[in-house]
């Protein structure tokens, strides 16, 4: 009878064990080549495995962005150079291969590219990319300056392009894309410098665009919206006019790495604390001493800035200095916009491509800055 009764259970042990094994399999496979995609519609695009842990509640699409992101087998950011983490695939490269999984070919952008290289910032002059919508006709036309993200060490013009271009096209202006020095190389206040320089060349120079002076935004992402609000302050100290809204998506807006949203997304990707922590330290390395309130923007003095526009990820360890920025803003008087959006990550803002609340985030900013700009 013992012996009946152990073949069972032998049999259920050895099933049990298949089963664990080919989930193993099927994780593996999952972390190689991202998800499994049978659509041809991007929109469409679904995530193969479970929710990460870090985010039981994030957007299906948003997950898919991560599993390609995860296939990539990086190692983590934290233990290479900067050097190295340039040359590593970016959310920017997993947005790109999962529409290239669905076989259907890149949308034409609606606007026309080009370059400049201005006579400021470093003694070799700062390039621009500049973003004009094609039927933009002879009126001149508002201008963005628009500021990339990447924590002021990574990332590039060409990795924060689909914002831009979607900014040109949703809003009916010209962008002005800032190529500004990154750390190590060039650690604080560089970028900034490099980033104010820009701007106050677009202002004084905004007719040879094809631009309205009277009409321009600065915007950006991450540290770039750090940017955008802090070329606004330098303006103001520094007597040059002051653009007439600012879009600060996602912005690192001061130094606490100890907040609410940093503790429960320590570990969420593409951004977390380590990784934080590390841009800090490249680019601003007395970060945790210093209260610059260029970096730390929530402890500046915010009184006489224009209209602006914040827009927050939920799954992303900055989202509490969002919430910060916010009031600081209203309380200096500052007419402030917040919405924060449920289920994605930090950089989801320029994943129009796959991403429904991507398309929301971009037509709500654009709809913003329509208003600032007069645009109808």
């Amino acid at each position: 009878m013992s012996n009946l009764l152990a073949f069972p259970l032998l049999l259920f042990s050895l099933l049990i064990s298949i089963d664990v094994h080919a989930q193993d399999q099927s994780k593996d496979q999952l972390m190689k080549t991202g998800p499994d995609i049978t659509t041809t519609d991007p929109m469409e695009i679904r995530p193969t495995g479970p929710a990460p842990d870090w985010a039981p509640n994030i957007d299906p699409q948003m997950q898919a962005v991560i599993e390609q992101l995860k296939s990539y087998e990086a190692p983590k950011f934290v233990d290479l150079t900067a050097f190295q983490v340039r040359n590593a695939m970016l959310p920017a490269e997993a947005v790109a291969d999962l529409l290239k999984k669905t076989g259907i070919p890149a949308t034409e952008p609606k606007v026309d590219i080009s370059h400049r290289l201005l006579p400021v910032g470093s003694d070799d002059g700062t390039l621009v990319r500049i973003y004009k919508p094609l039927d933009a006709g002879n009126e001149p036309l508002p201008v963005i300056v628009y500021y990339h993200g990447g924590g002021w060490v990574i990332a590039d013009l060409e990795t924060y392009q689909p914002s831009a271009i979607a900014l040109a096209e949703r809003v009916g202006a010209i962008v002005v894309s800032v190529a500004y020095r990154q750390a190590p190389e060039h650690t604080y206040p560089v970028a900034h410098e490099d980033a104010f320089a820009a701007y106050q060349w677009v202002v004084e120079n905004t007719d040879s665009l094809g631009g309205d002076p009277d009409r321009i935004a600065t915007a950006g992402e991450s540290a770039g919206g750090n940017l955008a609000l802090a070329v606004t302050l330098m303006a103001k100290d520094r007597g040059v006019n002051l653009p007439v809204h600012i879009l600060s998506v996602y912005p690192i807006a001061d130094g606490d790495v100890q907040s609410p949203s940093y503790d429960k997304y320590e570990k969420a990707l593409p951004l977390n604390r380590g990784l934080m922590e590390w841009f800090f330290n490249y680019y601003y390395p007395d970060w945790q001493s210093d209260d610059n309130p260029l970096i730390n923007l929530t402890s500046a003095d915010l009184s006489g800035l224009p209209a602006t526009t914040i827009i927050n990820a939920e799954i992303d360890p900055l989202e509490a200095e969002g919430e910060e920025l916010e009031r600081a803003l209203k309380e200096a008087g500052v007419k402030v916009e917040r919405k924060l959006y449920r289920g994605v990550t930090h950089e989801f803002f320029g994943m129009a491509a796959v991403l429904e609340q991507a398309v929301a985030a971009q037509e709500f900013a654009a709809e913003r800055l329509r208003k600032a700009l007069g645009i109808k």
